[in-house]
């Protein structure tokens, strides 16, 4: 493509609930070690479509307009004044990461900077610049080169493969001949289920109330399936979440403890019955890391996490080295982002695009995993 700066940057910007709208805005202007990148490929994330139908997500509340858009990978057109010195260069294929934080807090110079109370995240409020244009600026540590085999597409979904990573390998700390169990067959739960096999899990169950996601899920990364049974009349949530594990270690031939007993449980769902159940599931010692954003408060069986010694752990978007190893996994096919993407749009068909991420299906009934939305023209 052409590396030459166009004095247009058209964006998709979001003004209220159900109120988006396709607008310019200036092509930003760099500040030193900043780098401009014309976007090319960008996925569309739940968050998003969230805050197109309800203008927030908890404390995060829309006030002023903004482009949406995060998951995104570009060619880089213009250096900063002080980016010289990156390696990047014009005309480099790059995965954007989309969070910049302070750089001074103490999260921060810990490498812990997904935890930067002052992060600036796109499509994020108050923050109120997205991906969903032409022209997006990043500092050049936040952009990382696509090897020759990765395609930009590929590049789009390694922040969600990002997130994947962060809660499999830098906090579940997954090892070869471990058992996974994943609930939730969506999109950031198939590719935690992609990254546990790929880290060399023994078995990786995915969990889901959809028969056809569960088929997909088998086709794509998962060694066994599961839906969980339906509740029995004036059953509490505590009850059957008990009986669920139950049913589920039946069915799997999954032991409690010992060769073969589930060491890590990921909640991709948010759902408190999954949550739960997780909690049965676990072989003592073992660890449950919350991927899934569901209710504020969720009931726990706190005894069993006692009594077993459980590590419960939250993961929040991704952190130090998880992008390099997201693209290192690609890049030697140890994950395949091919399978996910199922729907592709142009970039004046964003609306349409938000719609069958919403629905999960087209308007012709084909089930939607991942939609990715093309440059402007």
């Amino acid at each position: 493509m052409s590396t030459e700066i166009r004095s247009d940057n058209p964006c998709f910007v979001l003004h209220g609930v159900h109120d988006a709208r396709f607008e310019e805005r200036p092509v930003p202007e760099l500040e030193g070690d900043e780098v401009l990148v014309a976007v090319q490929k960008t996925g569309i994330c739940g968050s998003d479509v969230h805050y197109l139908h309800h203008g927030a997500i908890g404390s995060f509340v829309v006030r002023d307009p903004m482009c949406l858009g995060h998951e995104s990978a570009g060619v880089v057109v213009k250096l900063g004044p002080k980016a010289a010195g990156s390696g990047l260069k014009v005309g480099d294929r790059v995965a954007l990461e989309p969070g910049m934080g302070c750089r001074t807090c103490p999260q921060c110079k810990a490498g812990l900077y997904e935890l930067c109370p002052n992060m600036t995240f796109a499509a994020t409020p108050p923050f109120i610049h997205g991906t969903l244009c032409r022209y997006y600026k990043l500092p050049a540590d936040l952009l990382y080169l696509l090897p020759a085999s990765v395609s930009l597409e590929d590049g789009a979904m390694m922040e969600p493969l990002a997130v994947a990573v962060h809660a499999l390998s830098t906090l579940a700390n997954v090892r070869t001949d471990q058992t996974v169990v994943v609930f939730g067959a969506g999109p950031v739960g198939l590719l935690c289920m992609a990254v546990a096999k790929a880290l060399g899990a023994r078995r990786v169950i995915a969990v889901d109330i959809q028969k056809e996601r569960l088929e997909f899920a088998k086709g794509y990364a998962a060694t066994d399936t599961f839906i969980p049974p339906p509740n029995n009349q004036g059953e509490s949530k505590a009850d059957y979440t008990e009986r669920s594990a139950e049913t589920l270690r039946d069915a799997l031939d999954v032991p409690l403890r010992g060769r073969g007993a589930i060491d890590v449980a990921i909640d991709a769902s948010g759902a408190p019955v999954c949550i739960g159940t997780c909690i049965h599931l676990l072989k003592p010692g073992g660890t449950m890391v919350q991927v899934g954003m569901g209710p504020a408060v969720v009931p726990i069986s706190m005894f069993h996490v006692i009594t077993k010694q459980l590590r419960l752990l939250g993961s929040f978007r991704y952190g130090q080295g998880d992008y390099p190893l997201a693209i290192s996994l690609v890049e030697r096919g140890l994950v395949d982002l091919g399978p996910l993407v199922t729907h592709r749009y142009k970039f004046e068909q964003a609306l349409e695009a938000f719609e069958t991420t919403r629905a999960g299906k087209d308007k012709d009934g084909k089930p939607a995993i991942k939609c990715i939305i093309d440059a402007p023209l």
